[in-house]
């Protein structure tokens, strides 16, 4: 399904974790899994999540060591709701300090977690800046318009999610199985087609000019050069 949720389940307890997935999915959303804080942290710096449903007691840093450390660390502001059983207000206000969203205690209804989700994703949207720019390239998100070196750039729509991609992104790399997953979701493609239109991309965005601003990492993926 195409621009799907992409939502990281940080959770040791593998009950909860498969029960929130198969909401989730149910609703069109794509999940991932971590079961304890190291591997949370690996997932949501090296890929692309919508939200991050974290919950606080974990092995191998615990949840509110999670979110300090995506905090100081991403690229980007991730959209964080933490669980927990613990339902004070001092223990809501040091995951609030810690840089969470939301909170939501245990015992919780799968509705409202994904409410929340939805509504979180949606907010961060709003509250993100119209216009993407890296280097000479930039992107209106109200028009679609995008321009390079004062230029205006004519783009098909898939070539234009794969720049917005990389604009967000930026500075990191962007793997082809992400490209994949944001433009496509969970409607299967083969790397023939990701690469026919990343070529129409540059065909367009790179060609004209004197010095490409697409770059491919062997092994990595693609990002965007600032120059």
């Amino acid at each position: 399904m195409a621009n799907s949720l992409k939502i990281l389940i940080v959770e040791d307890h593998s009950d909860i974790s498969h029960n929130i997935a198969d909401y989730f999915q149910l609703h069109g959303a794509v999940t991932d899994f971590a079961i304890n804080g190291e591997q949370a942290i690996e997932l949501a710096l090296g890929e692309y999540y919508d939200c991050i449903v974290l919950d606080i007691m974990l092995p191998k840093s615990n949840g509110l060591e999670v979110c300090s450390a995506l905090r100081a660390n991403a690229t980007r502001h991730i959209p964080i709701i933490m669980l927990t059983a613990r339902d004070t207000l001092e223990d809501k206000l040091v995951g609030f300090n810690m840089g969470a969203d939301d909170y939501l205690t245990k015992p919780f209804a799968l509705e409202e977690l994904w409410a929340r989700c939805n509504a979180l994703s949606q907010r961060h949207l709003l509250n993100c800046t119209h216009t993407l720019q890296v280097g000479p390239v930039s992107l209106n998100k109200q028009t679609q318009q995008v321009v390079r070196d004062g230029q205006a750039i004519m783009l098909q729509p898939i070539p234009l999610q794969i720049l917005t991609v990389l604009l967000e992104a930026h500075p990191r790399a962007v793997s082809r199985s992400e490209l994949c997953d944001k433009i496509w979701g969970d409607e299967h493609t083969d790397s023939d087609a990701l690469r026919s239109h990343v070529y129409q991309l540059r065909k367009v965005l790179d060609r004209p000019f004197d010095k490409p601003v697409i770059k491919t990492l062997h092994g990595v993926g693609f990002a965007l050069d600032s120059l």
